[in-house]
């Protein structure tokens, strides 16, 4: 059963610093061309982000995928993210700040590094600085917090919001020399402490997005090292899992929590359907060693190391899709009648067919969640 999926032509979309020539484009391709000429050569920022809806509304008329669309959502916030630190470091240097004194590598972190954000993530981000001297401290880490104030502040400007965690480089303990990171993914990984694995939940879903990508994957060397031997780290992690319940009943039927719920009838399934899908599957690959980044590529590596049955994967990456295809397109209603891009969805606008396709996917989910409740005691196949 194939779970691999070749590089696609689509991921060059926003990969460069300009927007392709849509002149030569075919016919077909209309709806994506007219959407990048509506957004023009050089956007102003605080436009750019609210174009995402007409960018997501060209693809679905092109018949794409939503797993698809929520990589070239993410693609394009990592285009806002490199503009954001590309001005920045041109306002710091036409002020006096002049270049950066040693590499850095800023990251994303959840969902946008995954690939799989959906319309209205805020900002989750860090910055892994280049080992350096203690007598520079005060030289070094001030340039690099002013930089950090400074992409942040654009990013907000931009439309995506700061974070109201404080999970962002302009704060010391999202901005670090790489010697200091591992140090504090070893002090975190040694304990049980709920906090701690907390903290680290947020951290070990990164992608470098600027800067020395080297630095980024010299941390991912030592998440490698550490985590499959942190018992009782991992242990806490599963434990967590229970805090963000699969939205089924004890009978196995479609069932939220009702926590802030706007109405009756609706549910978070970011919340609870893809929160313990992406968290199972973080969990099972720290514990087995492996290197992915995106749940899809996850759960492909998790067939490989005989975790679990490519039946199971391929049904769980048939679940990821459909949860996010149903969570994209109550965001487009919810902003087309003023309200915030959330993940709360109108269960009772699913017809037959897609309510018990949701109940099947939610089954799946609730079943690798108790796969991965039961890793650090073990490594048995599903």
């Amino acid at each position: 059963m194939r779970l691999l999926h070749r590089a696609s032509p689509w991921r060059e979309l926003f990969a460069g610093d300009s927007l392709p020539d849509t002149s030569h484009w075919p016919p077909l391709l209309a709806p994506l061309a007219d959407a990048l000429e509506r957004l023009g050569p050089a956007p102003e920022p605080s436009a750019a982000k609210a174009w995402q809806v007409t960018l997501v509304e060209a693809l679905l008329r092109l018949d794409l995928p939503a797993w698809r669309i929520s990589q070239l959502i993410s693609d394009h916030n990592d285009r806002l993210y490199r503009q954001a630190i590309t001005d920045s470091l041109n306002d710091m240097q036409g002020t006096g700040w002049g270049e950066p004194p040693v590499g850095f590598c800023v990251l994303v972190l959840g969902s946008g590094a995954r690939h799989e954000s959906l319309l209205g993530p805020d900002q989750d981000n860090a910055m892994i600085i280049e080992d350096y001297p203690d007598a520079r401290y005060l030289e070094i880490d001030g340039y690099f917090q002013a930089l950090g104030e400074r992409f942040t502040a654009r990013l907000d400007e931009a439309g995506i919001p700061l974070c109201n965690g404080h999970v962002m480089a302009r704060w010391p303990m999202w901005r670090k020399r790489l010697g200091e990171w591992c140090a504090q993914l070893r002090l975190w990984t040694a304990e049980r402490r709920v906090k701690r694995v907390q903290q680290s939940n947020i951290l070990l879903d990164f992608a470098p997005v600027y800067g020395a990508g080297a630095l980024a994957e010299a941390l991912r060397d030592e998440v490698i090292g550490l985590m499959p031997h942190a018992g009782l780290f991992l242990d806490e992690m599963a434990t967590l899992l229970d805090e963000t319940p699969v939205a089924l009943d004890r009978r196995g039927r479609v069932s939220g929590d009702d926590e802030d719920a706007p109405h009756e009838r609706t549910i978070n399934l970011k919340r609870q359907g893809l929160l313990p899908l992406t968290s199972a599957t973080r969990l099972l690959t720290m514990a087995h060693g492996g290197r992915g980044v995106d749940t899809r590529t996850r759960l492909a590596e998790l067939v490989g190391l005989g975790v679990l049955e490519a039946a199971h994967a391929h049904a769980l990456i048939a679940a990821l899709g459909r949860l996010q295809a149903i969570i994209l397109e109550a965001q487009l209603t919810s902003l087309a009648a003023g309200r915030a891009a959330d993940g709360w969805v109108d269960v009772d606008a699913l017809d037959e067919a897609d309510h018990l396709l949701l109940r099947h996917d939610l089954q799946q989910i609730r079943a690798l969640v108790k796969r991965a409740k039961a890793a650090p005691r073990g490594s048995r196949k599903l």
